[in-house]
């Protein structure tokens, strides 16, 4: 682990709740919090759904690499990847010298916690059947870069917060 890194990566499918475990356990840690889909949104001064639609998914990757690249190398505190960062090797890779938890969701919980709006675009049309097809892709990347593995179905952020704490000191 990168000691002068951020404390903790959260990683996981669209719905898993990086951002809410993320901000809840940061304040936890008493450490900063670092959502990447936000990093990206102020770079490109929009947000996500309109890169998507305006610039395509090809330059949202590129400044998700970018951002994530750059978070991992300055944050000291919690950092929230993208659903989709782990596709990137070079991101996969990156998150070798960190200290990872994949926020494990079923696709029927993210579907509920998501919603049917526009404002996940990998997600438009049919949104359960999307979730279903990106946790069957991502499992495995997913299983890959993590250290701690923490299931959020059905339970209280802080429940999940305290699940990851006490995994991270037996760590």
């Amino acid at each position: 682990m990168t000691p002068d890194g951020p404390v903790v990566v959260l990683v996981g499918a669209p719905g898993a709740g990086k951002t809410t475990v993320g901000r809840h356990l940061a304040k936890r840690l008493d450490s900063d919090f670092v959502d990447t889909d936000e990093v990206i949104s102020g770079v490109a001064r929009k947000p996500i759904p309109e890169i998507f639609v305006e610039d395509g998914e090809e330059e949202f990757r590129r400044l998700e690499k970018a951002a994530v690249t750059a978070t991992l190398a300055d944050a000291r505190g919690v950092v929230s990847l993208g659903g989709g960062a782990v596709i990137d090797p070079d991101i996969r890779a990156a998150l070798d010298d960190h200290r990872v938890v994949w926020l494990q969701v079923s696709a029927t919980q993210a579907a509920a916690r998501v919603g049917l709006t526009g404002a996940r675009p990998l997600l438009m049309g049919n949104v359960r059947g999307r979730l279903i097809a990106l946790l069957q892709e991502r499992a495995a990347l997913y299983a890959e870069v993590s250290d701690i593995t923490v299931q959020t179905d059905g339970r209280a952020v802080a429940d999940i917060v305290e699940n990851i704490v006490t995994s991270m000191e037996g760590a």
